[in-house]
């Protein structure tokens, strides 16, 4: 895979790597869409760019705004210009039918790009997804002088059990995400839609799988929990069973 970058219109670029289907591949490209403060280059991406080439699927793994080789900086990230990226990736980089791979905070991003393109979208895929993440777990878990120093000084830190350093969680990020949530109302996504969820995700809780279920209003929707998975996913059988659940997807080739 060849490293490109994406200009966007106000002069920011997005770093991505695509690989081109094999030429009998007739079925839908895949876009993976990382997690906060990950990139293309994390295990859950290089696993799928490695399983998509052995399996001639054309894949998409990139960099959103703020996060790996992309310009920006994280602290004026957030799930709106994000959604942004993704969709300037689908309309610019690819063509035809999407399956999209979202990975925690990308799971949110792939809601919202999904609804954007439903025409272009032939399926969904969720690991450890967490839609409205900002609104319904970190502002809520914040004590009341991580909410002082937020909205006084723009930006807190807070520990992660997933990340070697602290999380540098903007006000921006929260007030953002705020404009952007999908679990308040029905979600207007028709394709088929597979889930993925660890019962021992300590960032992510595998409810918020249930929930995101039963807001999506088509009828094609299965989730599938793994007891002994953190919010990672990557342990080797973790990382089988992502690759099993595309490959399932890919099969139905149909975009709805």
């Amino acid at each position: 895979m060849t490293h490109k970058t994406l200009s966007r219109p106000d002069g920011a670029t997005i770093a991505y790597e695509q690989q081109a289907p094999a030429q009998n591949q007739a079925g839908p490209g895949v876009i993976f869409l990382h997690g906060l403060m990950s990139d293309r280059g994390g295990t859950k991406a290089r696993t799928l760019a490695a399983h998509c080439a052995a399996k001639g699927y054309g894949y998409v793994r990139f960099d959103m705004f703020g996060h790996g080789d992309s310009s920006g900086r994280f602290e004026d990230g957030g799930v709106g210009r994000w959604t942004e990226d993704a969709l300037a990736i689908l309309d610019h980089v690819t063509s035809g039918p999407q399956i999209l791979v979202g990975s925690s905070m990308g799971g949110w991003v792939t809601v919202r790009a999904a609804t954007a393109r439903p025409h272009r979208i032939a399926g969904v895929l969720g690991i450890a997804p967490a839609p409205d993440f900002t609104e319904d777990q970190m502002w809520p878990g914040f004590s009341p002088e991580q909410r002082e120093q937020i909205m006084r000084d723009g930006v807190v830190e807070i520990p992660s059990d997933y990340n070697d350093g602290p999380y540098r969680i903007s006000r921006h990020l929260i007030e953002d995400g705020r404009k952007h949530l999908v679990l308040r109302e029905d979600i207007p996504i028709t394709c088929p839609v597979r889930l993925l969820h660890g019962q021992r995700d300590t960032a992510v809780p595998w409810e918020r799988s249930l929930l995101l279920a039963g807001k999506i209003s088509g009828k094609d929707v299965e989730i599938h929990l793994i007891k002994d998975g953190d919010h990672r996913l990557s342990a080797p059988h973790e990382l089988a069973r992502i690759c099993t659940m595309l490959d399932e997807l890919m099969a139905l080739r149909t975009v709805q």
